[in-house]
């Protein structure tokens, strides 16, 4: 089967859009089928249309919708998707429309939904594989990483902004992977590791480094205003590493509920005292590590490529 993967900005992303796209191709490849990724909005023959995001791609859904009305077309819902373009953008509104299913990758996001989107729904949580090798630990450091592009809606340098609250005592470090999308991005990550001795900017990394870092950190930080379902979190749960995030939708989808390790958007200080107990008390880290660690096999590949057998036989296509 011939499937095709409309994917923002393809040919020059990093982001999490392209992580997911990139994994289920290798998910559905192994399945047997033709997976293409591109950003061309043109319609093009094929047996299945997945789109993640459903303004980003609204130009691509119409197109395909009206030269192949016969092909399925499945909308990946994205943070910005439902927690603030399908509510008053009409582009992405008419996206949900003309979708076959939708899918949200956390089951916090079926929430954002009206009863009729919601009806046609599925959720797939994004999966991760485990470090081959163990990665040791900074020994005299304790690393706190953020993975993410410099985006405004991911508060990028908040944990900066936390470390500078912290006791002269604190042996916390914070590295930051991700690309700087705007000059003004570029510029205050480079202003923030001159004034902030606790602070580097590693810039965009391969994959491997990547996964590596969040492998090696003591703690890995969310801080975004909102998300879909971060692919990061998975990677630091598979991967052993605590998580201290924002208290948003898309991370209490992944996280629980009851989850320990939350505080409010934009809350500096309230950060700062997460991550001074996390370095500090060995109590309440180990209850980080042990809560992630259960939920570990909720991300395991085979439950997604399960959920993906079961979404295409949804679909009349297995």
């Amino acid at each position: 089967m011939k499937i095709r993967c409309l994917t923002p900005n393809f040919k020059y992303g990093t982001g999490g859009n392209l992580v997911t796209s990139q994994r289920w191709r290798g998910l559905l490849k192994a399945m047997g089928h033709d997976f293409q990724i591109t950003s061309d909005p043109k319609p093009v023959a094929c047996d299945l249309l997945i789109a993640l995001h459903a303004r980003k791609n609204a130009v691509g859904i119409r197109r395909m919708a009206k030269q192949f009305p016969h092909v399925p077309i499945v909308v990946v819902l994205t943070g910005t998707d439902l927690y603030q373009d399908i509510v008053g953008n009409q582009a992405a509104q008419h996206s949900l429309d003309l979708a076959k299913r939708l899918v949200v990758l956390q089951p916090f996001g079926m929430h954002a939904l009206t009863d009729e989107y919601q009806q046609k729904t599925v959720t797939i949580l994004q999966s991760a594989k485990p470090p081959a090798v163990f990665c040791k630990p900074l020994k005299h450091n304790f690393e706190v990483t953020v993975v993410g592009n410099l985006r405004t809606v991911k508060d990028p340098f908040r944990t900066a902004m936390a470390s500078r609250l912290l006791p002269d005592a604190s042996r916390i470090v914070v590295t930051h992977i991700g690309a700087a999308l705007t000059p003004s991005m570029n510029t205050r990550a480079n202003r923030e590791e001159l004034i902030n001795s606790r602070y580097t900017w590693r810039g965009s990394l391969t994959r491997h480094l990547t996964l590596k870092a969040i492998a090696r950190s003591r703690v890995l930080v969310v801080s975004s205003k909102m998300e879909g379902g971060a692919n990061v979190i998975s990677e630091a749960i598979v991967a052993g590493t605590p998580v201290l995030s924002t208290h948003i939708s898309g991370s209490l989808g992944m996280l629980g509920k009851d989850y320990p390790g939350y505080f409010p958007i934009g809350d500096t200080v309230a950060l700062a005292a997460l991550l001074w107990q996390a370095e500090t008390n060995t109590i309440f880290y180990k209850q980080l590590h042990d809560y992630c660690l259960k939920r570990a096999k909720m991300f395991h590949p085979d439950k997604e490529r399960n959920s993906l057998k079961q979404l295409l036989a949804d679909l009349g296509l297995a």
